[in-house]
C-alpha cells in the first residue's frame, strides 16, 4: 500500500488561500486595508507627529528625593513622571479609570465611538465621550477647539502615536500631562505639590484622588473648598474598583476612610545653590539624578546657619562649604551660603564657585612637588629668614622669621617664606602645570600673570577647585574631577603626585602641634582625626579650611561676598571651627581607618641639623621619612673644619696654612642669609675667626649677596631726599665689605651692616667686595619723582 505524500499538503493549503484571495469581495477588503495602510503612512510622512514636552526640571537626591523644582518655560509645574514610578496600583487605577481596553485599540476605539454616538442620539445630548487615553494625549499635545474636523485629526494622531511608541510609553505621556488644575500638571506635579511625596509612594486613596481630578481639574482643584467634593468622587470610584475586584476588598475599605485634608504645597527648594548649578550644567535634562545626599545636606545647612549666626556679630556675614565623597569623588553636600534669602548679604551668590585668593591653602601641593623631585622631606631643613626674590620680598603672617626650621614645621606653622623658596626651587611651571590637570580654571586664564606669590594667595581659585585637590591628597596623590550626577561613571585619572610625597604631606598636615587650631579647642571640642590645612588672605578677606580622612574630603570658607576684610578673620579662629563641627556630625570616630605608609615610602636616621644623611660630626639623629631612590642622599655639612691659629682669632685655608702653630676646629657652616638673620636679630652664634690678613687666595666661592637691590631693576628716589640702601649676605667667616658705586670706592662697613648713598639719576653700577677678595656686581636705574 503507498502511503500519501504529506509533502503536498503545504502547497494545497496556499492554493486554497490564493482562491480565496481572488474572490472579488475579498481582494476588494484587502486593497482598501492596503489602501488606508498606505495612506495613513504617507500622511504620517507628509504630517510628521511632533512630540515635544517641556518638563519641569527637578533636582534629585541619590536617595530619589526630590531636593528642588523649578517652572518649566510656560510657567507650569509639570514634572517627568519616570516608568519606575508607575507603580501597578497606579498603572491598574488608570487603566481602568480611563481606558479598560487601552491594550487592545490601536489608539482609537471603534466600539467606544460607536455606544457613545448612540447614547448622545438617544439623550440628545453629549452624555459620554469616546475618548481613549492615546486621544487624551494627542489633546493634551495639540490643544484646538473642539469641531468635528479636529476630531479626526486627533484620531488620526492618536494612531501615529500609537505607531511611533509602545503603550507603556504613551500612558506615561498622559500621566505627564494630566491637568491637576492651575498651573499642576501631571502625576508626579500633582503627588508632590498636593500629597508632598512621589508617585510610587502614593496610597491607593491618593492615587483615586489623582485619577478623577483631571476630568475636572478646575471643580475638583485641591484645597479646603474642594476637598469634600473630591472625597465624593474618589470614593465613587474606589467603590467601581471594588465592584469590578481591581483591587482587594479590605485595601479598598482602608481607602474609603482614609482623611483628606491637603491643600497645595510649595514646590521643593532644598540646595538653591547647588540646584541652580546642576540646572545650568545640565540645562535640557528633565531630571537630575544627583550623588548628594539629604541626610547630609541637612545636617551642613543646619551647621553652616547655626554657625553663620555666631559671626554675624563680628562683622562675617558669608560662608560656604562642599562635601566630597573620596571613593567616589561624588559631591555630597553643598552649601553655597548660608541663608540664600539673605539679600542684604547677597545670599544668593554661590561661595562654592565664586573666585577667592586661596591664602596659604596650596602650599601642600608645592612641598609635594619638591619631594617627588627628591629636594625635600618632612625633616629637610629650610631657612625661614629675609629674603629677596627679584624685587619681591615675601613676609610670614605675623611679620617674625625663625631661622633654621624643618619641612614638616614650615608647613605646619604655614610659614611664607620656606614655601617661596620652595617653590622658587621648583619653578612656577611645575605647580600651574599641576594646578591646570586639577582643573583651576582661573590659573590656567591667568597663568602668565602668575608670580611667586601664587603660593600665598596671589592667585584666583574656586572651593570646589580646592575640594577636588584635597580629594587627590586623600586618594595617594591620584587627580580625578568631581562628579555631580549619578550617570557620570567616567574614570579619568591623573597622577598628581606620588603616593609617597602625598603620604607625607599628610602625615605633617595630621599633626596636632601647630598654630592654627582654634582658641582653647583642645579642651572646647572634639579635634577629629583629620588632615588639614587652613588659610587667609591679604586683607582678611578669605578665611580658608579644608580637611580630610579616608572617608570624606571638606572644604570650608568664611568671609564676605563684598570682599570687607575683618581684623578677626582667620582660617585658623573662623573656618576651621566650622569644618571640625561639620568632621565631628558626619564622621565622629574616623580614627578606625587611616592612610597607611606606601612601599614608595621608607625611613632613616637624619641629622636633626640639616636633615641630611648624618656626617661622622652629627650629635643628634632624628627619623625621618623619604622616598628611596627619589631623595637626597647628600650627608650633613651643617659643620665645616677650620684651620685656625691657636688662639683662634685667625683662619687659614690649604693657600695660607703656615707649617706649624694652627689647630683644626668644627664650626657652624651658616649660609649668608641666615648670617645676616642672626646679625640683624641680634641672635648670637659662633663666627668663624677672620680669614688670614697676609693670604693672597682669589675665593670665588662664596661671593657676597647684595639683597637691598635688584640687578637691572628701575628705582624712583623722592627728589627732595634720594636715598638708597645697601646692604648684602656675607659668609660666616667676613668680617668687613666694600661698597663701590660706578667703580668707585664709597664706603666699607660690617659684613651685615645696613648703609645708606645718595644717588645720581640714570645707570648706576654698585659692586660689592668682601675681605676674602670676593666680588659682586649690579645694575640699576634712578630717577626722581
Amino acid at each position: 500500500m503507498i502511503k500519501p505524500n504529506r509533502s503536498y499538503a503545504p502547497v494545497r493549503i496556499y492554493r486554497k488561500i490564493i482562491a480565496f484571495i481572488k474572490r472579488k469581495w475579498i481582494k476588494r477588503i484587502l486593497i482598501t486595508i492596503a489602501s488606508l495602510i498606505i495612506s495613513f503612512l504617507v500622511l504620517d510622512a507628509l504630517f510628521p507627529l511632533k512630540v515635544s514636552i517641556n518638563y519641569s526640571q527637578i533636582i534629585v537626591a541619590d536617595d530619589g528625593t526630590v531636593l528642588h523644582a523649578f517652572l518649566n518655560n510656560k510657567q507650569k509645574w509639570r514634572m517627568y513622571t519616570e516608568l519606575n514610578e508607575i507603580t501597578p496600583s497606579l498603572h491598574k487605577a488608570f487603566i481602568n479609570k480611563e481606558d479598560k481596553y487601552f491594550y487592545y485599540h490601536y489608539g482609537i476605539n471603534p466600539f467606544a465611538i460607536l455606544r457613545a454616538a448612540f447614547n448622545n442620539i438617544i439623550r440628545g445630548r453629549k452624555t459620554s465621550g469616546a475618548s481613549t487615553i492615546t486621544m487624551q494625549v494627542v489633546r493634551l499635545l495639540y490643544p484646538e477647539e473642539r469641531t468635528y474636523f479636529n476630531k479626526m485629526k486627533e484620531m488620526f494622531r492618536a494612531m501615529q502615536l500609537e505607531h511611533h511608541y509602545t503603550k507603556d510609553e504613551i500612558l506615561q505621556m498622559y500621566l505627564n500631562l494630566a491637568p491637576y488644575g492651575g498651573n499642576i500638571e501631571g502625576v508626579k506635579a500633582a503627588s508632590l505639590l498636593y500629597f508632598g511625596r512621589l508617585p510610587n509612594f502614593l496610597s491607593l486613596a491618593q492615587i483615586a484622588t489623582l485619577t478623577v481630578i483631571p476630568n475636572r481639574p478646575t471643580s475638583l482643584k485641591v484645597g479646603e473648598i474642594n476637598n469634600v467634593a473630591i472625597v465624593k468622587e474618589r470614593n465613587k470610584w474606589l467603590k467601581t474598583f471594588e465592584k469590578e475586584k481591581i483591587f482587594p476588598k479590605k485595601t479598598i475599605e482602608d481607602a474609603l476612610t482614609e482623611p483628606f485634608d491637603f491643600k497645595r504645597m510649595e514646590a521643593p527648594k532644598m540646595a538653591p545653590h547647588y540646584a541652580y548649578r546642576l540646572s545650568a550644567m545640565y540645562p535640557n535634562k528633565a531630571i537630575i539624578h544627583t550623588r548628594l545626599k539629604k541626610s547630609f545636606q541637612d545636617k551642613l545647612e543646619h551647621i553652616t546657619s547655626e554657625y553663620s549666626q555666631h559671626l554675624r556679630y563680628r562683622g562675617v556675614y558669608n560662608s560656604a562649604v562642599i562635601i566630597v565623597d573620596n571613593k567616589t569623588h561624588g559631591v555630597v553636600a553643598y552649601v553655597g551660603s548660608p541663608n540664600y534669602d539673605d539679600k542684604d548679604h547677597s545670599g544668593e551668590v554661590d561661595g562654592v564657585m565664586a573666585i577667592r585668593s586661596p591664602g596659604s591653602t596650596l602650599k601642600p601641593l608645592v612641598y609635594a612637588l619638591a619631594m617627588d623631585k627628591g629636594l625635600l622631606t618632612p625633616k629637610s631643613i629650610i631657612a625661614d629668614v629675609p629674603t629677596n626674590f627679584d624685587g619681591y620680598n615675601p613676609e610670614n603672617f605675623n611679620s617674625k622669621f625663625n631661622g633654621n626650621v624643618m619641612v614638616e614645621k614650615a608647613l605646619a606653622y604655614s610659614l611664607n617664606m620656606p614655601a617661596v623658596k620652595t617653590l622658587n626651587k621648583i619653578g612656577l611651571p611645575s605647580l600651574v602645570d599641576k594646578l591646570k590637570i586639577a582643573g583651576f580654571k582661573q590659573i590656567a586664564k591667568d597663568e602668565k600673570k602668575l608670580g611667586l606669590s601664587t603660593v600665598l594667595g596671589g592667585c584666583g581659585v574656586r572651593l570646589d577647585e580646592m575640594a577636588g585637590l584635597y580629594c587627590t591628597f586623600a586618594n595617594g596623590g591620584i587627580y580625578s574631577p568631581l562628579k555631580w550626577v549619578k550617570e557620570d561613571t567616567s574614570n579619568y585619572k591623573q597622577v598628581l603626585v606620588s603616593d609617597g610625597a602625598d603620604f607625607m604631606i599628610t602625615y605633617i598636615l595630621t599633626q596636632l602641634t601647630r598654630p592654627d587650631l582654634p582658641n582653647n579647642s583642645e579642651s572646647s571640642i572634639h579635634i577629629p582625626k583629620i588632615a588639614w590645612k587652613t588659610g587667609t588672605s591679604y586683607g582678611r578677606r578669605d578665611a580658608w579650611s579644608i580637611g580630610y580622612n579616608k572617608k570624606y574630603t571638606i572644604a570650608t570658607w568664611v568671609g564676605n561676598f563684598n570682599g570687607q576684610g575683618v581684623p578677626e578673620l582667620t582660617g585658623a579662629e573662623m573656618a576651621t571651627p566650622l569644618l571640625f563641627d561639620i568632621f565631628n556630625s558626619l564622621d565622629y570616630n574616623s580614627d578606625n581607618d587611616w592612610f597607611t605608609v606606601p612601599k614608595s615610602v621608607d625611613f632613616r636616621l637624619v641629622c636633626n641639623e640639616s636633615g641630611l644623611i648624618p656626617n661622622e660630626f652629627c650629635e643628634n639623629s632624628v627619623i625621618d621619612y623619604y622616598l628611596p631612590g627619589v631623595s637626597s642622599t647628600q650627608q650633613c655639612e651643617h659643620m665645616k673644619e677650620i684651620y685656625v691659629s691657636p688662639d683662634e682669632k685667625i683662619s687659614y685655608c690649604v693657600s695660607c696654612l703656615p707649617d706649624v702653630g694652627y689647630k683644626k676646629k668644627l664650626y657652624p657652616n651658616y649660609e649668608p642669609d641666615l648670617v645676616s638673620f642672626y646679625e640683624s636679630e641680634g641672635i648670637k652664634y659662633t663666627h668663624i675667626p677672620p680669614h688670614n690678613p697676609r693670604c693672597d687666595r682669589i675665593f670665588t666661592d662664596k661671593p657676597p649677596v647684595i639683597t637691598s637691590l635688584v640687578d637691572n631693576k628701575e628705582y624712583l628716589v623722592e627728589k627732595a631726599d634720594p636715598q638708597l640702601q645697601l646692604s648684602c649676605n656675607a659668609d660666616n667667616d667676613v668680617k668687613m665689605v666694600y661698597w663701590y658705586i660706578n667703580n668707585r670706592f664709597y664706603k666699607s662697613s660690617r659684613a651685615n651692616e645696613k648703609i645708606f648713598f645718595t644717588p645720581m639719576t640714570g645707570k648706576i653700577k654698585i659692586s660689592c667686595s668682601d675681605d676674602k677678595g670676593q666680588n659682586k656686581d649690579i645694575n640699576i636705574k634712578v630717577g626722581y619723582y
